[in-house]
C-alpha cells in the first residue's frame, strides 16, 4: 500500500461508515490479495484501524491480551495491506494482504486449513509452511493459549 497525503482523508471517511459492534470493535476478514484465499478473520478497534491504514500493515486488537498488536509481530509474519474494504451496512471489513509466509500461527498459510467433509469428519486440507515449535520456540506463554499453540477464541 502506497503512503501518499490522502490516505488520512481515507481513513476519516471510512470510520465514518463504520458501525462498531457493543465492543467496539469491527469483525475484519483478512484475504490474501493474489489468490483471494481467506487467511483469517480478527477483530479491530478504532485505533487498531486507524494504525493499520497509518503504518499500512495490519493491527489488530487482541481481545485475549486487551491491547493492540502487529499480526506478525511475533513471527514476522506480516501483513502488507493491498486494499480495504467495508461492507454494505458497515459493520465488517475485509482487508487485502500481502502475505509474509503465512497468517496461522499453527504453521499454515491460512487458518481455515481445515474443512467438514461430506461424512461430517474434519480433515486437514491445508499444508504447514512453518514449524511453530521452531519459530515461537523463545516467545513466552500467552493467557488462553492451549497445548500445541492454538489459541482459545
Amino acid at each position: 500500500m502506497r503512503r501518499h497525503t490522502s490516505r488520512r482523508g481515507g481513513a476519516t471517511a471510512l470510520l465514518r461508515v463504520i458501525q462498531w459492534n457493543d465492543q467496539g470493535l469491527i469483525p475484519t476478514v483478512i484475504q490474501d490479495a493474489a489468490t483471494k484465499q481467506v487467511l483469517t478473520l480478527c477483530y479491530l478497534n478504532q485505533a487498531a484501524l486507524e494504525k493499520s491504514l497509518e503504518t499500512g500493515t495490519v493491527y489488530l486488537f487482541r481481545r485475549s491480551l486487551n491491547r493492540l498488536m502487529q499480526k506478525g509481530e511475533t513471527s514476522g509474519h506480516i501483513q502488507q495491506i493491498r486494499e480495504v474494504r467495508v461492507d454494505c451496512e458497515g459493520n465488517s471489513l475485509v482487508v487485502l494482504v500481502r502475505q509474509r509466509v503465512a497468517a496461522c500461527h499453527a504453521g499454515y498459510f491460512t487458518c481455515y486449513f481445515r474443512r467438514l467433509t461430506k461424512t461430517g469428519a474434519v480433515q486437514t486440507v491445508g499444508r504447514t509452511v512453518f514449524d511453530p515449535a521452531v519459530v515461537y520456540r523463545s516467545v513466552p506463554s500467552e493467557p488462553g493459549r492451549r497445548r500445541g499453540g492454538s489459541r482459545e477464541r
